[in-house]
């Protein structure tokens, strides 16, 4: 069963969070990009030609900057039930509203939502309403000119950079201000 409201709030949780969840892909696919250059001069740009990739499973809370994150094989909702487990079990003192996009692993009748958990499905097919969309611009603008030579340097170069986020900076980059309106709502 999928919860989507909140009918109320339940005393026996110290608080409530609102965090905001997505899934990235991230690996040694070939990236190209344009540049300028000086006229008569080609581009030259090295490239990797394996496609090996892995996925980050995040969930961020915009008004105090609090994240969560995991890194698993595939997206798919055996994955996703891992990640709501982990991040239920981490968040188990409060009551935690997940605001996610419409993917169809979020809405497998397999799922077991935690009694702490409650998904809220944004409109379908907008992105742009999700504010970790643009912590992952953020961080592919910090690694997508780098070419690694294995997934596993891919994967510490992403754990380096989200250790260097601080909870100001999450919050700087995903606070929008109709996630201000909802958090006084709840």
């Amino acid at each position: 069963m999928v919860k989507t409201a909140i009918s109320e709030k339940d005393p026996a949780f110290e608080r409530a969070h609102l965090f905001c969840e997505d899934e990235s892909r991230f690996g040694l696919h070939p990236f190209s990009y344009r540049c300028i250059t000086l006229p008569g001069i080609k581009q030259i740009t090295k490239i990797s030609y394996t496609y090996e990739n892995f996925y980050l499973y995040g969930a961020v809370e915009p008004m105090t900057g609090e994240s969560f994150f995991l890194e698993m094989p595939q997206l798919n909702s055996a994955c996703f039930q891992i990640y709501l487990d982990k991040f239920a079990k981490v968040y188990s003192a409060s009551l935690n509203v997940l605001l996610l996009d419409n993917g169809r692993f979020h809405q497998a009748k397999t799922l077991r939502i935690s009694d702490n958990v409650i998904l809220l499905f944004l409109t379908p097919y907008s992105p742009e309403l999700n504010p970790i969309e643009r912590l992952w611009q953020d961080i592919k603008a910090k690694v997508f000119q780098n070419v690694f030579a294995s997934i596993k340097e891919r994967q510490d170069k992403l754990t380096e950079i989200l250790r260097k986020y601080t909870k100001t900076t999450i919050q700087n980059i995903t606070k929008y201000d109709y996630i201000t309106k909802i958090e006084n709502e709840i």
